[in-house]
């Protein structure tokens, strides 16, 4: 792609254009596939009163002015999942949503700030559905793209075989020596069991590092770029202190039902067997912004109508999927401003 060069250059955009092109068939045949199982469309408003309750996500803030004047903070969503799981509580069974969304502090090769994140939802269904829709997907959208492989630098997978399922307590076994789940007991992590086991591995560990901390450095150094080669991969039962939103596996008090899907070493999709439970999910959120506001000295408000019409949504599970890198993967594109319309100002 020319360097040093606006986005709107006949030479730049000539070079980008086909991946564009291919962004829309792409886009067209994954709402023929929605829709042909009768998944409702819907747009989630982007201003909300919380962007999200996650720890390591940034977002931007704006102010709200009112025909009286009076000023009120709103956020740009970092995901529609609020809004979704609001719809669901009205009594929406199946939803997708083509969101565009906004995370502040990203930018890279696979990270913009702007971005679309497709994103639906089976109410009533087991979130092992979702594994099945990640595969069909992949192939969909291979054969939209006209690709046989997907490819990101030197690593390749076939989007015509079904993924691998593997736990994260395997890949962690398998890719990094490491016994995760012996360093969890009733939903806590045990730091120093995990550090131990990270640094016999040859993580380096901090003395401030939580036990999520350690994880994810493992994940990141170790697992991450072992997935989704060959094949994607469909990693399951997430550890029980970084489920999010998911709730707990039936009988466990180690893993929750959450899964995320894998292809050429990248994360493409993040799921969960949906929480329910509103004291639950409240406590996590407030645990998620005191580590928030440790590290960055910030928090974000928690929803309370979030909250409120979580009591109400039915049994659920639900998918984060990152449209732009799968766009990217079955293209062959290297950086994501190639697969965005107009790409974000950089300074």
């Amino acid at each position: 792609m020319p360097k040093g060069q606006p986005f709107w250059s006949a030479g730049r955009h000539a070079s980008r254009r086909p991946y564009l092109m291919a962004r829309n068939r792409i886009t067209a045949a994954l709402r023929d596939w929605f829709a042909k199982r009768d998944f409702v469309e819907v747009e989630t408003a982007v201003l909300q009163v919380s962007p999200g309750n996650e720890t390591h996500l940034h977002a931007f803030a704006t102010d709200l002015t009112g025909p009286d004047r009076n000023h009120h903070g709103l956020y740009l969503h970092t995901s529609p999942e609020f809004a979704c799981k609001k719809l669901l509580a009205a009594g929406e069974t199946r939803i997708v949503d083509f969101a565009r969304v906004f995370r502040n502090r990203e930018r890279g090769a696979l990270h913009h700030p702007e971005f679309t994140l497709l994103e639906w939802y089976r109410a009533n269904e087991p979130y092992e559905a979702l594994m099945d829709d990640c595969a069909a997907l992949l192939a969909e959208t291979a054969r939209a793209a006209g690709a046989k492989e997907f490819r990101f630098r030197n690593k390749t997978a076939d989007p015509l075989t079904p993924p691998e399922r593997l736990t994260v307590a395997d890949a962690f076994a398998r890719h990094a020596g490491v016994d995760l789940l012996a360093t969890i007991s009733k939903g806590r992590g045990d730091r120093a069991a995990l550090g131990a086991q990270a640094i016999k591995a040859g993580v380096a560990v901090a003395k401030d590092d939580t036990w999520g901390d350690i994880f994810s450095r493992v994940l990141a150094e170790r697992v991450d770029p072992q997935l989704g080669i060959g094949r994607a991969t469909i990693m399951y039962e997430y550890p029980l202190p970084l489920a999010a939103l998911a709730r707990a596996k039936p009988g466990s008090d180690k893993v929750a039902e959450r899964f995320e899907l894998y292809a050429c070493g990248i994360e493409l999709a993040n799921a969960f067997g949906e929480l329910t439970d509103v004291a639950e999910q409240r406590a996590r959120f407030e645990t998620a912004m005191a580590e928030k506001e440790r590290i960055y000295g910030e928090r974000y408000p928690v929803d309370e109508d979030f909250l409120s019409a979580l009591g109400h949504m039915p049994q659920t599970c639900g998918i984060a999927l990152g449209f732009d890198r799968l766009v990217m993967l079955a293209t062959g594109a290297q950086h994501i401003d190639q697969v965005l319309w107009t790409p974000v100002f950089e300074p």
